[in-house]
Parts: C-alpha cells; sequence; structure tokens
C-alpha cells in the first residue's frame, strides 16, 4: 500500500508540474522586437508585432544590415505622417515585395508604424515595399467624421479603434489596405517635430532629416 501511494503521490506531482507549465507558457507573452529610431528632434522606440512575422523580419534584417543608417524621412505631410525607407546611396528599396500581412487588431493609430507600396493598379496584392515604411502622425477625429469612415468602407470600427482615433488620432481611411507592423511606443512627440519642418517639392524636408536605426536587446 505504502508503494501504491508513493507512485500515486509522484504521478500527481508530473500531472500539477506539467499543468503549471502549461498554464504558464499560455499566460506568457511572447517577447517582441524593439527597435530604436534616433533623429536630431530625437529618439523614437518601437514595437514590430509578432503577427507580422515577415514584415518583422524583414525589417530586423535590414536593420541589422545598417541600410536605415544615413538614411532619411524623405516625405513628410503634417496630419498624416512620415514617411522613410531609402538607402543613403539613393536606392528606394532592396528590389522586393513583402506579401500583405494585415491584422485586424492593428491599425493607423497615431504611432502606428506601416509598410508604404505601389498603387492597387499595379499591385492588386498590396504587397508592401521591401523596405520604405511610415510612421503615422494624423488627427484626433470626432464621431461624426469615423461615421463618415465607416459608410464609405461599409464596416464598424471597434470601441478600441474609435476610442484610440478620438483621443490621440490616426488616419482611419489607411486602415486595411496598408500592412500597420509595429507601433511607437515612446517619442510619439518626435513624430510631431518632423512632420513640423519646412517642406518642399514631392513633401521633402528642405533640410534632410536623417535617420539611424538599431535594435533593442
Amino acid at each position: 500500500m505504502k508503494k501504491l501511494g508513493l507512485i500515486i503521490s509522484i504521478c500527481l506531482l508530473v500531472v500539477t508540474t506539467s499543468f503549471a507549465q502549461v498554464q504558464k507558457s499560455a499566460s506568457s507573452p511572447e517577447k517582441q522586437t524593439k527597435i530604436l529610431i534616433e533623429t536630431e528632434f530625437g529618439n523614437m522606440t518601437a514595437v514590430l508585432y509578432n503577427e507580422t512575422p515577415q514584415h518583422r523580419d524583414n525589417f530586423v534584417k535590414l536593420v541589422k544590415q545598417g541600410w536605415y543608417n544615413g538614411s532619411i524621412f524623405h516625405r513628410v505631410i503634417k496630419n498624416f505622417m512620415i514617411q522613410g525607407g531609402g538607402h543613403e546611396a539613393n536606392i528606394n528599396d532592396p528590389g522586393y515585395k513583402v506579401p500583405a500581412e494585415f491584422v485586424s487588431k492593428y491599425f493607423h493609430k497615431k504611432g502606428a508604424l506601416a509598410a508604404a507600396r505601389m498603387g492597387d493598379q499595379v499591385n492588386p496584392q498590396r504587397a508592401s515595399s521591401g523596405s520604405q515604411f511610415y510612421i503615422v502622425q494624423g488627427q484626433v477625429l470626432n464621431d461624426q467624421q469615423l461615421n463618415t469612415f465607416e459608410a464609405q468602407k461599409k464596416k464598424t470600427f471597434s470601441p478600441e479603434r474609435r476610442a484610440a482615433y478620438k483621443t490621440i488620432g490616426g488616419t482611419p481611411h489607411l486602415d486595411d489596405e496598408y500592412t500597420v507592423f509595429g507601433e511607437v511606443i515612446s517619442g510619439l512627440e518626435v513624430i510631431d517635430k518632423i512632420a513640423a519642418v519646412q517642406t518642399g517639392p514631392g513633401d521633402r524636408p528642405v533640410k534632410d532629416v536623417p535617420m539611424k536605426i538599431t535594435l533593442i536587446k
């Protein structure tokens, strides 16, 4: 009987330990990749979403290669977005595309990091540029404006999305058309500073706004 009791106790211990490990695994969120974007206007820290793995991995590859170091924000539109992604050697992108990865819970709120792309007429799959990206500034919207966007897109914004657009703002007309693969979590004020610079033809800043992007370990 003592031997049987010992066996039962060991089995219970194994089951309990296994269950605890499963619980721990289920409750522990997957680690997110973080990047640091350094500019003369200040630094921005951003996370890359695990739910958009092809964009995340491609961006990490380019950062490790130093692709973005010395490149500029070449297109800046106040109350809309700031765009960069070319190589400092005047190369627009690496010459390939990344398949679209639309995730419904990620949208164009202020600070959203998204991939630029060619238009639908020449790119019906809405595949992303291999390196071009933009960071949303946008504007704060009211219920009437959001209702208009909903009617145009024939969809209903979630309460979370609507609340974000009414508080920090964004660009809802881009939702579900361009891949959002990350977001700025620190340094949102830097977006405003860059978006306020003087621009010339093609929305290019009169004075270059260079950047350096590194991984945060």
